[in-house]
Order: structure tokens, then C-alpha cells, then sequence
């Protein structure tokens, strides 16, 4: 089976992956199994630790060698097992072996960005903190040799805006990473040049959500990879394809692509949502995402204040939350 460009292939991407040239590869973005027990229709997310380690160790290998040498992988993955991963990534089994399509030496990937994304909508937990995020590794095969648009992110910096300096870079610079408890209330914060992401998941109610794939990712933060890591006409390609975002936005952004998925039904499911999108076209979501969330000002503060009396504080960061999740 050829394996051919522009299309979801229902194909174990272990056994795709040995049927793709080595070097061939731009960028690759991998969502796979958390191994939290989800319900899959034709995986089985329950895997004994050693086993999902070893899964992981070969298809994070079969990625490194597919490809170029200038190539880029992201890694979305949950806490359970980011840790793991990201040493697999690093420093992959040596004597690794990818069946017919020959040996693959230490996987050997380096990690330019630790990206942390935040999302609304989590899980309600009862006995631990809410979890509200996922880790996205930006791994490259050479580290002095990669893809990546730094101008369409760059941010002025204080020499230019506060100090008139004229040894500032006029394009500006790299923002420095932060943490914030509510972004809402903070306007500069959650920038997208900046470490810490904020999106919402792409949620039942949404109009994004494409109806029954519990795991899809918003387009627009897909979007920001694209746009950062790759240029027009370069091949994106997702091992885990789910319910096609990766590929999708790819499409719409005039890059080529190519996507795995084992469940016949997922595959066919997003192979007719390609089929759909048209080259060019607008991604779904919200550009900027804070927009969606009500910001703590003095005017909702006096309202509440009048509704609610003196508990006023509590009640109306509780309102906000029902509101925003």
C-alpha cells in the first residue's frame, strides 16, 4: 500500500511509518494515548507501564527517522507520563529497530520549548486540584538547524519603548515566560509568543467540536504551531490522527500532509472532513481566546457587591468560574 500525501490512512502508524521514506517529514505532531484508561474504539488505553513505555520508545523513534534532518515534532501529552516521554524523546533506546525499514540509532531529539497549554473546561476533580492543562514538547532533530518564524512573534522589547535605545533590535524580542492565575484579568498575559498557552478545549456546546471525538484539539492552537514551525508547501504529518484537526489545519494553511489513525471509523471520519476543507480557508475558534472569559473589573465588582453583600468577593469569583467553565 502506497502510502500518499493528503490523506488520513487507516494504518497502525508503526506499520505506516515503516512504509514512509526516511527524511521525508517537515513537521510531525503527535497527540497519542494518554494511557488514562479513555475509551477508544480500537485501542486499549489501559497498557501496563513497562508496555506503554516501550509503544512509546518505538513510534517516538519511527517519528525521528521519518524525518528531515532539519525537521520539527511536537508532543502533546498529558502529567502521567510527560516526564517519560520527553526523556524517550531525548535519549531513545539505542539498539532500536524499525523492522524492515532498517536500524534507527538513538532517537536523540532536542527540546527547544517546554510549552505549557491552559485550557478551560477541565475535568472537575474532587480529591486534587482541577486539572487544567497539557504539555506540548517542541522537540528538533538539529539544534542549529530547524524551522522556526520567530518575527511573526516577537514582542517589543523595554529598550525600544522605554529607553529609546537605538542598539534595540528593531524587530523586538522574545517575551519572557510567566504564570497567572486568571488571564482574564490581565490583558498582556497569555500572549502567543509566550510558554504558557491559553485555549479552551473544544467542548460539546462548541461549534468547532466535530461530535464524538473526546479528544479533539482547538485548530487555532494547532494553527500557532503550523504558522511558528513550517512554511507553505511543507508535509505535516500526524501519527495519531483522531479526528483530523493536525491535517485539517495543515490543509487550510497550504501545507501538505499525512495521518495514521487504527480506528476505521475515526479515519474515515476525518478523511471526509479533508475532503471538506478548502485551502485558504479561516480556522475555527476564537484567535484570541481571552475574549470568551468575563474579566474581573470594579464595575462587575460593584454589582455584585449590591447583589450579593458582603460575601460579595467569593460569590462573584465563583459566578465567573460557572460562567467561564
Amino acid at each position: 500500500m502506497k502510502i500518499k500525501e493528503g490523506s488520513v490512512h487507516h494504518l497502525d502508524c508503526m506499520k505506516g511509518m515503516g512504509r514512509m521514506a526516511a527524511g521525508s517529514v517537515d513537521l510531525a505532531f503527535a497527540d497519542p494515548p494518554f494511557n488514562i484508561g479513555y475509551d477508544y474504539d480500537a485501542y486499549d488505553d489501559k497498557q501496563d507501564h513497562e508496555s506503554y513505555l516501550a509503544w512509546s520508545r518505538d513510534w517516538i523513534a519511527a517519528v525521528h527517522r521519518v524525518l528531515k534532518p532539519d525537521g520539527t515534532f511536537w508532543l502533546a501529552i498529558g502529567d502521567e507520563y510527560a516526564a517519560e516521554l520527553k526523556l524517550i524523546a531525548q535519549n531513545a533506546h539505542p539498539d532500536y529497530r524499525l523492522g524492515d525499514a532498517g536500524p534507527s540509532s538513538n532517537a536523540g531529539f532536542h527540546c527547544r520549548s517546554w510549552v505549557i497549554w491552559y485550557y478551560t473546561f477541565g475535568v472537575h476533580c474532587t480529591h486534587k486540584f482541577t486539572r487544567s492543562h497539557a504539555h506540548l514538547f517542541h522537540f528538533v532533530k538539529d539544534p542549529k538547524n530547524f524551522t522556526f518564524n520567530s518575527d511573526a512573534v516577537r514582542v517589543p522589547s523595554a529598550r525600544q519603548l522605554v529607553y529609546n535605545d537605538k542598539r534595540a533590535n528593531p524587530k523586538g524580542r522574545m517575551p519572557d515566560d510567566t504564570w497567572i492565575l486568571r488571564p482574564q484579568d490581565l490583558a498582556e498575559g497569555f500572549q502567543p509568543n509566550e510558554s504558557t498557552w491559553y485555549f479552551s478545549r473544544v467542548c460539546g456546546t462548541f461549534k468547532e467540536r466535530q461530535g464524538w471525538h473526546g479528544c479533539q484539539m482547538p485548530e487555532q492552537l494547532l494553527g500557532r504551531i503550523l504558522r511558528a514551525c513550517t512554511n507553505e508547501s511543507d508535509l505535516v504529518f500526524d501519527p495519531f490522527s483522531g479526528s483530523g484537526t493536525t491535517l485539517a489545519v495543515a490543509k487550510k494553511l497550504g501545507r501538505r500532509l499525512i495521518g495514521f489513525e487504527m480506528s476505521e471509523s475515526y479515519a474515515d471520519y476525518a478523511q471526509k472532513r479533508l475532503k471538506r476543507v478548502k485551502v485558504g480557508e479561516a480556522l475555527d475558534g476564537a484567535e484570541e481566546p481571552l475574549v470568551s472569559a468575563p474579566r474581573t473589573d470594579r464595575s462587575r465588582r460593584r454589582q455584585s457587591r449590591r447583589r450579593h453583600g458582603s460575601q460579595e468577593d467569593s460569590l462573584f469569583d465563583d459566578s465567573v468560574a460557572a460562567q467561564r467553565d
